[in-house]
C-alpha cells in the first residue's frame, strides 16, 4: 500500500469475500476441478445446503448458526483490518456463485429455516454480512457490493431478485453495487 501510493495518490479498495462450496478448488488455470478433502490442499467446504458445486464433487457442509456466526465475525474482522491498513473502500463480494450468491439463489439455497425459501429469506444473510461490514468499516469511507444479475438458469437467482437486493443495499447505505 505504502509502496503503491508512494508513486500515485490512488484510492485502493479491498474485495471481501467467502468462496463458499467453490472452495478447495484448483486454480482455473488447472482446470478449477474440486480438491477432494485429504488430497494435499483440500477441505471440506461450507454452503447454504449440502449441495455441491458440480456433479461428482463432495458436497459442502451446510452451515449452521454457529458456522453463520463465524462468517459474520470473518467479515467483520476483514474490515477492520482493512481499515486499519488504510484500504479505502471495500467491496462485499456476492456474485458469480460464491457463498453471498449461494445464500441468494434457489439453485444453491435449499434450507427451511429464515434464511432459505422466499427471497426475503435467501436475501438475509447477505444483508446481514454488508450489515456487519458497514460497521466495522469507517463511515467516512465506502462499502458496496459486487451481485450477479442472474445465474442464468431457469428457477435461480433473477433480474427481480436482483433489483430487491440492490433496493434493500441501498436503503442500508451501500454506496454502490457493481452488478455482473
Amino acid at each position: 500500500l505504502a509502496a503503491a501510493r508512494a508513486h500515485a495518490p490512488i484510492a485502493i479498495g479491498m474485495q471481501l469475500a467467502h468462496a463458499g462450496r467453490k472452495g478447495s478448488s484448483r486454480a482455473p488455470w488447472e482446470g478449477g476441478a474440486q480438491i477432494a478433502i485429504g488430497q494435499p490442499g483440500g477441505w471440506r467446504t461450507v454452503a447454504p445446503s449440502a449441495l455441491p458445486h458440480a456433479a461428482g464433487e463432495e458436497p459442502p457442509a451446510a452451515l449452521d448458526a454457529a458456522g453463520m456466526q463465524k462468517v459474520r465475525d470473518d467479515f467483520a474482522a476483514a474490515a477492520r483490518r482493512a481499515a486499519r491498513l488504510g484500504i479505502d473502500g471495500v467491496e462485499i463480494h456476492a456474485a458469480h456463485g460464491y457463498l453471498l450468491h449461494q445464500f441468494l439463489s434457489p439453485l444453491a439455497n435449499t434450507r427451511s429455516d429464515a434464511y432459505g425459501g422466499g427471497l426475503e429469506n435467501r436475501m438475509r444473510f447477505p444483508l446481514e454480512i454488508f450489515d456487519v461490514v458497514r460497521e466495522a468499516f469507517p463511515h467516512t469511507k465506502p462499502v458496496w457490493a459486487r451481485i450477479s444479475a442472474t445465474d442464468w438458469v431457469p428457477g435461480g437467482w433473477d433480474i427481480e431478485g436482483t433489483v430487491a437486493l440492490s433496493q434493500a443495499l441501498k436503503a442500508r447505505g451501500c454506496a454502490a453495487i457493481h452488478v455482473s
